[in-house]
């Protein structure tokens, strides 16, 4: 597959050859659901917590007699059925991640970058060496290229990343955390040259 490589002002400095086997491959939809749910369950605090009967503070001793007052029998002002008693069944601290097959997490980057690249969603840069030191000069950069949002993947410096950090639709990421969610999450993804060589050695 040959794609045109572009610079960061939208000028054509060449071509580049993608691989199929990771830019066209079939569409499984279910996969990226997968994938997506295992982040997304991944990244849940799981701080959520209710007191039981044993933490809520209070008398342990019995409200009343046993028999002869006419009412339902009764061990502890803490259980659930009293204002203030303690939460049967309730939520506690955890961890909601679960393990997913390293097969299928491939397979959910292979899926994603090839949704984008068939909806001509997936722009090759050159490189990502670039002088700027002001938002407005990086926001002239990116308007070139006519999204609504970006997703740049590659090797930046500390100078682009401080002047994206005000345009609230441009995410930079290393390639080594490229992911299923920020693709799908962005309308364009951008890498470079060199992302394509990192990719083909950890997906095939």
């Amino acid at each position: 597959m040959e794609c045109k490589l572009v610079n960061l002002s939208n000028s054509d400095v060449g071509t580049v050859q993608l691989n199929p086997l990771i830019f066209s491959v079939k569409q499984k939809l279910s996969i990226l659901h997968d994938v997506v749910r295992w982040q997304l369950a991944k990244k849940r605090a799981g701080t959520h917590k209710t007191k039981g009967i044993s933490d809520v503070s209070g008398t342990t001793a019995k409200p009343y007699g046993q028999k002869r007052t006419g009412r339902a029998r009764q061990g502890s002002l803490r259980s659930p059925q009293f204002r203030g008693g303690g939460i049967i069944y309730g939520p506690v601290v955890r961890s909601h991640a679960y393990s997913l097959n390293k097969k299928v997490r491939k397979l959910g980057l292979k899926v994603a970058l090839s949704f984008k690249c068939a909806n001509n969603q997936l722009i090759i840069l050159d490189n990502l060496n670039i002088d700027v030191k002001k938002t407005s000069e990086i926001y002239k950069y990116i308007k070139n290229f006519g999204f609504s949002s970006f997703l740049i993947v590659g090797d930046y410096g500390d100078d682009l990343l401080r002047t994206t950090k005000n345009l609230h639709y441009v995410d930079l990421i290393k390639p080594i955390g490229l992911n299923v969610f920020d693709i799908l999450n962005h309308e364009c993804v951008m890498l470079t040259s060199d992302t394509l060589k990192y990719l083909e050695g950890r997906l095939l």
